[in-house]
């Protein structure tokens, strides 16, 4: 087994100090690196940075595609690179449609998962009070929540085909011994990281008394960021530069809910923006009848721009989706409205159980806009038929399939 490249790259200036101090500065290149080089506590830091930037690229191409899918943006321009294409436009989904959202979300599971094996190995007992292992369990936690929201069914390791909900029991188990762990080495950051990730995971695991628990621990003002870097094309925010006019124009705002909604309202949680001088997208778009308007997103307005993960805002979302479960409509709607005080918007009213549960799911899109988490949303509230309606989700694929690479190559899936 090799080591992961990312992990690598951390510690190369290490070897490369060593070079200098001998005399033969020849380099031979001996192949793949063995994974057993990692078995030290100096390696541990890279593994983990490791894990998290593999989490980083998974989100950055579900949170692009399925944003197109659940129509938190639409197409404006080219199909290929950093475009949408015909399908996709569509909202279909398909296992021919390549592998890279499952190769990435699988390799950043895996990566997390392995690297929380490597860190207990290394550290031994002394692991159960390690800031280390607690992030490294963070990254199994969210990438595992990350596959839940975003793909068909479960597959661990080659194995065979699972309901997707194996990804959320192996979520929640990291997550609660990230705290334990996290708590131990007096880490507050990485245990309220852990906090909000697990009560995201039981609300999708439909534990709302657990869920609810929590988000109650998280403050309004938490926030836990997925970074992103200009140090590569594949580093940069993907929703970002898909349509940052350098030179792609790929996705657009218009046409969505989301620009009748930020013209009328002026939320700050849905900003976007238009050119004087480019109307357009970068081609014609067959699905909408040709050239559309281009109006860019500017909730990420640079490469680097980090993504949420989760935050304060959400845990009260998962507060009020509780109270409404149990038909507590004006509990639920003082939780929502205390982001609306706080951003000085009209505050949201209900008078039935349907426009309480429209409003929520309004507000969840609208709170977590662009941030890959709506398919997840939408393919929850319809197998659990919840009343209200959003967006018409009507023959749109809400999860990506497990793609040929897989079944072919899988022999459980044969």
């Amino acid at each position: 087994m090799t080591m992961n490249l990312r992990a690598f790259a951390r510690t190369a200036p290490v070897a490369a100090l060593a070079l200098a101090a001998g005399c033969d500065l020849k380099v031979t290149n001996p192949g793949p690196i063995q994974a057993t080089f990692l078995d030290n506590t100096a390696a541990l830091t890279a593994v983990v940075n490791g894990a998290g930037r593999d989490l980083g690229e998974a989100l950055n191409w579900t949170s692009y595609t399925g944003a197109a899918v659940t129509k938190e943006v639409l197409p404006s321009g080219s199909t290929a690179a950093f475009g949408i294409s015909v399908r996709q436009q569509l909202g279909v989904l398909s296992n021919d449609d390549g592998d890279d959202w499952w190769n990435q979300a699988q390799r950043a599971r895996w990566t997390a998962e392995s690297g929380v094996t490597r860190i207990k190995t290394v550290l031994g007992t002394s692991s159960a009070s390690s800031a280390t292992l607690a992030q490294a369990l963070v990254w199994v936690g969210y990438s595992n929540r990350h596959l839940a929201e975003n793909f068909c069914d479960g597959i661990i390791d080659g194995g065979p085909k699972q309901p997707y909900t194996v990804y959320l029991e192996r979520a929640e188990a990291a997550f609660t011994e990230a705290i334990t762990v996290a708590t131990a080495a007096n880490s507050a950051a990485i245990r309220d990281a852990a906090t909000a990730g697990r009560a995201s995971v039981r609300l999708l695991r439909g534990n709302l008394a657990g869920a609810s628990a929590d988000a109650a621990l998280l403050p309004n003002t938490f926030v836990y960021r997925m970074p992103y870097f200009v140090n590569t094309v594949d580093q940069y925010n993907r929703l970002y530069w898909a349509s940052a006019n350098q030179p792609y124009r790929a996705h657009t705002v218009w046409g969505t809910f989301y620009e009748n909604y930020r013209r009328t309202t002026r939320d700050p949680r849905v900003p976007f923006d238009s050119s004087l001088t480019i109307r357009f997208g970068d081609a014609a778009v067959t699905s909408l009848g040709g050239q559309v308007r281009w109006y860019f997103q500017t909730k990420y307005p640079v490469r680097e721009s980090s993504i949420n993960l989760t935050s304060g805002w959400e845990m009260r979302l998962i507060e009020a989706e509780g109270l409404l479960v149990g038909n507590d409509i004006s509990g639920a709607l003082a939780r929502m409205n205390i982001r609306r005080t706080a951003l000085s918007l009209p505050l949201l009213t209900a008078t039935n159980a349907t426009e309480a549960w429209e409003a929520l799911k309004r507000e969840r899109g609208i709170e977590l806009w662009l941030e890959g988490r709506r398919m997840g949303d939408q393919r929850r509230w319809a197998a659990l038929n919840r009343p209200g309606v959003s967006d018409d989700m009507t023959g749109r694929t809400l999860c990506f399939p497990i793609p040929l690479s897989e079944l072919q190559t899988n022999p459980n899936l044969k």
